[in-house]
């Protein structure tokens, strides 16, 4: 039965949709149609805007032309308020004047009113102003054609007539509100993107450049000492070239894709910087001569891309900052994979007294972030804490902590 029931509400919602999906001039010229039809039925000729009791004149012609004034130009209600207002008006204040009987159609006033309230761009104030001139210019004239109706009545029926007005206005400023909150949120959600993008690229070129400069280093003092070895240190330096390369492919894979943090794309799944591939960040740090002891604990789950990634990129920044402001010490990383969260910890040796190997922390500035701080604004993102500060014993020490998100199976 559910299914059934499912599919029924499917059947019913399909003309629905097909409706929404159709242009604003069909949908009022049906509306307009629809109301002159109306306009003509017995049964609701007593329901309807009427004002000054004049003595009733049969119908004819001239009234069955007023009557359609009053409501065929409601088919350009939103695309041309102020011109259906002028007609529905002018239309209905004739009417009036020559006293035929009360029609359904005159509520197209009443919609050509909100219309213009809710549509109209320019010239509101000039359009109401018209408007009440006209009204008063009618109230006038039907005084003056013996109506019985005094100026409480008149009062009254314009107050009717500015309260659909007034509607419409208020569902045109929620509107505009609307619209302006959506357009505050895509400038926010645009200012996240541009920090996210320079984190990633902060963290790719920053690394790979640092260790291609200490590699580059290296193979230049072995060119004077020992000209055999300084093969070796030209080879890491290529190697880290092409790492940066693959790194910078995949962010700009990203980018051209979706604009997400990552890609469910096979094709760029051996690119993505995993969890798994932090293997290849502590060989590059030892080829480019920092001494690096790595160890994990626990069993290692595939986790979703923002965890993943954001692990990837604690390790590396740490790991860049050993090579910078500590080479040639013993840097240690540590990661455990828990039940609920993953722990990452970083530390390098370092005498007590030597804060050259405690990078200075600094602030982000416009651009999004760097640095440290640019890695505690990516575990907040993840609902993860990072710290980093120098330790008693000497050297430096960087400590995150990410909740887990396994992949489903």
């Amino acid at each position: 039965m559910y299914p059934q029931a499912q599919w029924s509400r499917a059947r019913l919602r399909a003309p629905l949709d097909w409706w929404e999906e159709r242009d604003a001039f069909l949908k009022d010229g049906v509306l307009a149609l629809v109301l002159a039809s109306l306009a003509f039925v017995p049964t609701l000729s007593n329901v309807g805007a009427q004002i000054g009791d004049l003595p009733e004149r049969p119908a004819s012609a001239l009234s069955v032309g007023l009557v359609l004034a009053q409501t065929l130009p409601l088919a350009a209600r939103r695309r041309w308020p102020a011109g259906c207002l002028a007609v529905a008006a002018g239309a209905f204040a004739a009417y009036q004047a020559l006293g035929f009987a009360t029609t359904f159609g005159s509520l197209g006033l009443y919609l050509a009113l909100y219309s213009a309230g809710a549509h109209q761009v320019r010239f509101r104030r000039g359009l109401a102003g018209a408007v009440s001139a006209g009204y008063a210019v009618l109230a006038l004239v039907l005084n003056r054609f013996g109506s019985p109706q005094g100026v409480a009545d008149y009062l009254a029926f314009y107050l009717a007539l500015a309260a659909f007005w007034t509607v419409g206005s208020t569902v045109r400023t929620r509107r505009a509100e609307q619209a302006q909150r959506r357009r505050l949120a895509g400038e926010v959600a645009t200012a996240t993107e541009r920090a996210r993008i320079a984190r990633e690229l902060h963290d790719v070129v920053t690394h790979h450049v640092t260790a291609m400069v200490v590699q580059a280093d290296a193979a230049q003092f072995l060119l004077a000492s020992a000209p055999d070895k300084a093969g070796e240190g030209l080879s890491a330096v290529s190697d880290t070239g092409r790492r940066a390369l693959t790194e910078l492919r995949y962010l700009l894979g990203v980018l051209e894709a979706t604009g997400e943090s990552a890609s469910p794309d096979p094709a760029r799944a051996d690119r993505a910087p995993t969890l798994g591939r932090l293997g290849d960040l502590v060989e590059q740090a030892r080829r480019s001569g920092q001494p690096v002891e790595f160890s994990e604990q626990g069993e290692r789950r595939a986790q979703s891309v923002d965890v993943e990634l954001a692990a990837y990129r604690v390790v590396q920044e740490a790991l860049t900052n050993a090579m910078k402001y500590a080479a040639g010490q013993t840097t240690r990383v540590l990661v455990r994979h828990g039940e609920e969260r993953v722990e990452i910890k970083v530390t390098t040796d370092g005498p007590t007294a030597a804060r050259a190997a405690a990078p200075a922390v600094r602030g982000p500035d416009p651009a999004g972030g760097r640095g440290l701080a640019g890695l505690r604004a990516r575990a907040r993102l993840v609902g993860g804490e990072l710290e980093a500060g120098p330790r008693p014993e000497g050297g430096f020490e960087v400590h995150a902590t990410i909740p887990s998100k396994p992949l489903s199976e």
